[in-house]
């Protein structure tokens, strides 16, 4: 067999993750017929066919799925060798963080706080949907990923899960919530409007759990699957928040909002994501407080 083409290993895994010529040669900015060409003589190369046609779509034969995984392997290692040296000789470190869109801004606050104020650090935050901050921790453009969305657990998942903080779940009101608060938890929850996390949330779960154990049918006022906007609908008065009360930190500081209840057996769990790298960023270990061996495989 002739030595492997590279680029034609890239074109293979790009549209092995488009699903489509037309796709992959969109995402490389390249002629389908070059994608179709080069993926060709790949196939050639290796004395296998790597896709086969359903419909419109291409889709991975077992020869296929083994050489997407050696290409992972291959590229992967890329990225890293690249990250590493461009870090040699620099006089500042930088630290390149995904974060859920979703989650808690304080929060975030709360893991950078041991690099605020550094001349030596530079912090790079980055924010997107749990699948694009998986992709780019795969390729290693980020160090770590913030969520409070554990990532599916399977025998060749490459994640290592952190859990780092674990913080309780309240019902948060304006001021005017106080008087029905004072009349008992069953009450505020069957009588007030309740804006609430949208159903996909672990935190919805929970919440939906205990209100069917109580035997409640809630009013549902607002739903929302971004912190910030649950913390902007409980400080208009829309309803009382179902919320960790970090999120409201500073309206719980200065009077603006109110933790009403805290609700018993529900929290919210805030992990950081990594994947197993020979040259880890160093300074992972001062944020996390702990080195990779700590974490737990997901």
């Amino acid at each position: 067999m002739a030595s492997l083409n590279l680029h034609h290993l890239r074109l293979f895994r790009a549209t092995a993750r488009e699903g489509t010529l037309t796709a992959a040669a969109r995402a490389l900015n390249i002629s389908q017929s070059a994608v179709s060409t080069q993926i060709k003589a790949l196939e050639a190369d290796l004395g296998h066919d790597l896709f086969e046609r359903r419909g419109r779509n291409l889709v991975l034969t077992e020869a296929g799925r083994i050489a997407l995984d050696y290409a992972d392997q291959i590229f992967r290692a890329s990225e890293q060798l690249s990250a590493t040296f461009r870090a040699v000789g620099g006089q500042r470190k930088v630290l390149r963080i995904g974060a859920l869109a979703t989650l808690s801004r304080n929060f975030q606050m709360q893991f950078l706080e041991p690099l605020i104020g550094r001349d030596d650090v530079e912090v790079v935050l980055r924010s997107g949907t749990q699948a694009t901050l998986l992709r780019a921790l795969d390729a290693m453009r980020i160090d770590v990923l913030l969520t409070n969305m554990v990532p599916a657990r399977d025998a060749a998942s490459p994640y290592l899960v952190r859990r780092i903080a674990e913080q309780p779940v309240s019902l948060v009101g304006s001021r005017a919530r106080l008087a029905l608060a004072a009349q008992g938890l069953r009450t505020l929850l069957t009588t007030a409007p309740l804006i609430l996390p949208t159903p996909e949330t672990a935190l919805r779960a929970g919440f939906d759990a205990m209100i069917e154990q109580m035997g409640i049918v809630p009013r549902i006022a607002a739903e929302a699957d971004d912190m910030a906007m649950l913390r902007l609908l409980a400080r208009s008065d829309a309803g009382v928040a179902v919320i960790p009360p970090i999120v409201v930190r500073d309206e719980l500081a200065n009077g603006t909002l109110y933790e009403l209840f805290q609700l018993p057996e529900i929290t919210e769990e805030f992990c950081a994501v990594t994947i197993a790298r020979t040259f880890p960023n160093p300074l992972l270990a001062e944020v996390l407080g702990s080195t990779a061996a700590d974490s737990a495989p997901a």
